[in-house]
């Protein structure tokens, strides 16, 4: 089959073997993809990923043991876990010691004609979702995952940094809440996108301002988490949203002096994602730069790296 190969280097190939799915596996021909910061970083080394990156899909359940998902387009949660170690066993497989990770971590993902998952990742996709903004399912739900982690009330004075795709939904998702949300970008063309949305954004961030109770970090950067640090309250929280290829260093003693919360945030729940594209509370449209066909998925990766680009859509024709 076709597929994008990252073994050191990206390349095209036409003879990669055909997954073959395991028992409790369905076969899925993907219909569209898109390529996020973390395929990026994959190319830049991000796990020591060798293999078919990609996990942002939709596509149609080819082969499958359950013979009434056969022919229905499906979305994927990404993680794939043991099933019998005490993270798995407590509804944690997003943190299974033995996991592996579509497109990340020992599991060949989406750019390429076909993959597999197990059943119990599947959703199935309403039929007035198109794939192109199918592929915002998985990016979506990670946005999610922040209000389920933290608990945003209206009255909160809410910082994200960063205006990456994955700042751009985390925006629209923490705006749902009412919260008094603000967006620092550096680049004004991605910033229209929720200035249009009615969300405050700006350019220049004040350091030392210390008057954030919530600042989210979707910048995959140092100076961003320095930033943070300097804007958020003392007992206010920081999430992290985002995880690179480097490894940094950074002075913890603010976090302990102003006795600041710091949360991860990782993957996150399907069902929100999927209901708020269908009832269209979230704009997708503005967020697609461009798709290319899976055959020109070296020149769409040179573009995705582009400042100012956001989603980049691969499809098999």
């Amino acid at each position: 089959m076709r597929a994008l190969v990252f073994d050191n280097d990206l390349s095209y190939r036409t003879d990669y073997p055909v997954p073959i799915p395991a028992e409790d596996e369905a076969l899925i021909r993907v219909t569209a993809v898109g390529i996020c910061n973390t395929d990026l970083e994959i190319t830049k080394g991000y796990m020591g990923f060798n293999g078919v990156p990609g996990h942002e899909f939709v596509g149609i359940v080819e082969e499958c043991k359950k013979k009434d998902l056969e022919g229905t387009r499906v979305v994927g949660e990404i993680n794939i876990g043991c099933g019998r170690c005490r993270y798995c066993r407590n509804s944690m497989r997003n943190h299974c010691t033995n996991r592996s990770v579509l497109g990340i971590l020992n599991k060949d993902g989406a750019f390429a004609e076909y993959i597999t998952l197990p059943v119990r990742n599947l959703h199935i996709l309403p039929d007035s979702i198109p794939d192109e903004k199918a592929v915002f399912v998985e990016p979506l739900a990670a946005a999610f995952e922040i209000t389920e982690q933290v608990d945003i009330k209206d009255s909160d004075m809410v910082c994200i940094l960063g205006d990456g795709k994955l700042a751009l939904l985390a925006a629209q998702v923490l705006a749902l809440t009412g919260c008094k949300l603000i967006v620092f970008g550096k680049h004004k063309n991605k910033l229209s996108v929720l200035k249009n949305l009615g969300i405050e954004t700006g350019i220049d961030l004040s350091p030392d301002e210390r008057r954030f109770d919530i600042v989210i970090d979707c910048t995959g950067s140092l100076s961003g988490i320095v930033s943070a640090l300097n804007i958020v309250r003392p007992r206010g929280t920081l999430i992290i949203k985002t995880t690179t290829a480097g490894r940094s260093k950074i002075d913890l003693n603010s976090v302990v002096i102003n006795e600041i919360t710091i949360t991860g945030s990782r993957c996150g729940p399907f069902e929100p994602a999927i209901k708020s594209i269908e009832s269209k509370t979230v704009d997708l449209t503005s967020l697609i730069s461009d798709s290319f066909p899976l055959k020109d998925g070296i020149e769409a990766f040179k573009y995705a790296s582009k400042p100012g680009v956001l989603k980049i859509i691969l499809t098999p024709n």
